[in-house]
């Protein structure tokens, strides 16, 4: 990113309303996207390069390392790093206790979105955080601290208009991709806090017991 003020990079919970963005304190230096597909070999005697078909893509990764620091301002009163900072990251790692089905204590960490200015979306879930404390106060206090954070991409963005997980849709709803292992239930508990709230007429569905992981649905307010 050049000019003088460059965007701050961000990381936003995208399955909690209203969630706070968590600011990187410094942006990345580099970024490291992965994608990878899989190709199998047909089976066929007698040839000596068997035909090859395509077995399917996966999903890409990005990795990045983030500085955290509080010593630069705070001196030798600075903060926890991990309070003031890498607390909020690695706890999008942790099933959230309101995230769990109350009666098969089911859950799964959140969802969330890597934004970097206007260029760079990246909606994923994160799969690896590996922390190290660089810089110390003389109580022990971390005051610096890096975070080696990998991203797993659950949305193509090229195969579907992005949304902003902030706004809403046509008339004011807002828009959820379903996951695997989605069920009504379990979205309508954690849109509403009710599994039995179901309001689904305007998304027309033909098989409610079956969602298809990628699908969109509107999920009105109220």
């Amino acid at each position: 990113m050049s000019g003088d003020n460059p965007a701050r990079a961000q990381i936003v919970n995208l399955d909690q309303r209203g969630a706070t963005p968590i600011p990187c304190f410094f942006n990345p230096k580099e970024l490291s996207l992965t994608k990878s597909n899989t190709w199998k070999q047909a089976d066929k005697k007698g040839s000596s390069i068997p035909p090859t078909e395509f077995g399917g893509g996966q999903p890409a990764t990005m990795t990045m390392e983030l500085l955290f620091d509080t010593y630069a301002q705070g001196g030798k009163d600075a903060a926890d790093v991990r309070a003031a900072f890498t607390d909020a990251i690695w706890n999008l790692m942790m099933v959230p206790p309101t995230k769990k089905d109350k009666k098969n204590k089911m859950g799964r960490p959140p969802r969330v979105q890597f934004q970097w200015g206007k260029i760079l979306s990246f909606e994923a879930v994160i799969t690896s955080i590996t922390q190290k404390f660089t810089l110390f106060n003389s109580d022990g206090t971390p005051v610096r601290a890096t975070l080696n954070v990998t991203f797993q991409q659950i949305v193509d963005a090229t195969e579907r208009p992005r949304q902003n997980p902030t706004s809403g849709g046509v008339g004011g709803e807002r828009v959820r991709t379903v996951q695997d292992g989605d069920t009504l239930a379990w979205i309508a508990y954690e849109e509403y806090g009710d599994p039995t709230r179901r309001r689904w007429d305007a998304n027309r569905l033909t098989r409610v017991r079956h969602l298809t992981p990628g699908l969109q649905l509107e999920i009105p307010n109220g």
